[in-house]
């Protein structure tokens, strides 16, 4: 089978990393990390590249916890017919003794005409199993929660760029804020917005459909604040809170703001090279470069230990929060005013 990648034996050499975008069939595939969505990702990337070269290829699927001995080897013998197989084997995160036994063995000469996927999602459990597919047979797979907003936004850029669909960056950020918590709710929304729309979409497109969210109101307040329209950010700040929204991430939207303000603020150097080092996509570079244009040194302070106050009141510190918050933005929107 084309699709196929030789990986080896045991002792032959060292893993095979890939990202779950790029996988590609292989004897032994190891899904390894807690980020459900994107080891699924790649599990149907596998059975789709495999099914296209062979349609008849079989798929089975077991559970290391519940794992019965035997039924690896059992499922990997070869067919009469000469049919590729797809093994997929979840949870080994909680692998019997079982599995571990017959899996370092399979791993030591893995079958001809089988891809074996096998998902682990965290912890210590089959240590000395993971070791040995790290070492030699096994192309691995990251999956990592993506937690910064800069590989959100990557995330979503390349969603519209591998449907040959162009998302401006403004509507990225918007969604990213909107939607970002979970991964899979941010997938879900990129895809609902390429089906709902045609052309490019727009920050005002986002804002059609996402923007009762109340993370996306925290970031309306807080892109006022950053560019001085205090009477503006007020006004809006007001209105979220006297329509019942929760002040905790109105300030985690403004504090990731500032933070960003912060990393930029005085440095030199190129928008992708200040990207790469810290963490951000380049647009969010130039965004939070623009705003730092209003702040000195002690501004930014001011702002940050207003900032600081505030996300204390708001988690318990005081009975009535609202001025905390009230008194951070029009700090940030003042800036050196």
């Amino acid at each position: 089978m084309a699709t196929r990648t030789t990986t080896g034996r045991a002792g032959g050499g060292g893993q095979q990393a890939s990202s779950w975008r790029d996988v590609r069939p292989a004897g032994i595939v190891l899904l390894a990390g807690p980020e459900e969505y994107l080891a699924s990702r790649a599990a149907e990337s596998i059975r789709r590249q495999v099914r296209t070269a062979q349609p008849e290829a079989e798929l089975v699927r077991f559970d290391a916890g519940t794992y019965e001995a035997g039924t690896l080897s059992m499922h990997a013998s070869p067919s009469l017919f000469g049919d590729w197989k797809i093994i997929e084997a979840a949870g080994l995160a909680q692998m019997n003794d079982a599995f571990l036994v017959d899996a370092l063995d399979y791993a030591s000469d893995p079958a001809p005409d089988v891809v074996l996927v096998l998902r682990h999602a965290g912890g210590n459990r089959g240590k000395k199993l993971l070791d040995a597919l790290k070492a030699g047979p096994a192309t691995i797979v990251d999956c990592q929660p993506l937690k910064k907003d800069g590989d959100k936004a990557e995330f979503v850029t390349t969603e519209f760029r591998l449907a040959r669909r162009r998302i401006d960056p403004d509507a990225v950020r918007a969604l990213v804020g909107s939607v970002g918590s979970q991964l899979p709710e941010l997938a879900a929304a990129c895809q609902q917005l390429m089906a709902d729309t045609a052309g490019d979409v727009s920050a005002e497109t986002v804002e059609k459909y996402y923007g009762g969210r109340v993370e996306a109101t925290g970031f309306k307040v807080a892109d006022a604040a950053l560019a001085g329209r205090t009477a503006q950010a007020l006004s809006m700040l007001r209105h979220a809170l006297a329509t019942g929204a929760d002040p905790v991430p109105i300030v985690a939207a403004l504090a990731m703001k500032v933070r960003a303000v912060a990393k930029v603020h005085g440095v030199r150097g190129s928008s992708g090279q200040l990207a790469k080092d810290l963490g951000m996509a380049p647009w969010q570079v130039d965004q939070a470069r623009r705003e730092a244009q209003r702040f000195s040194a002690e501004a930014l302070a001011r702002s940050i230990r207003a900032l600081a106050d505030a996300d204390a009141q708001v988690k318990g510190e005081s009975r009535d929060p609202v001025y905390a918050v009230e008194r951070a933005v029009t700090v940030i929107a003042l800036g050196d005013g």
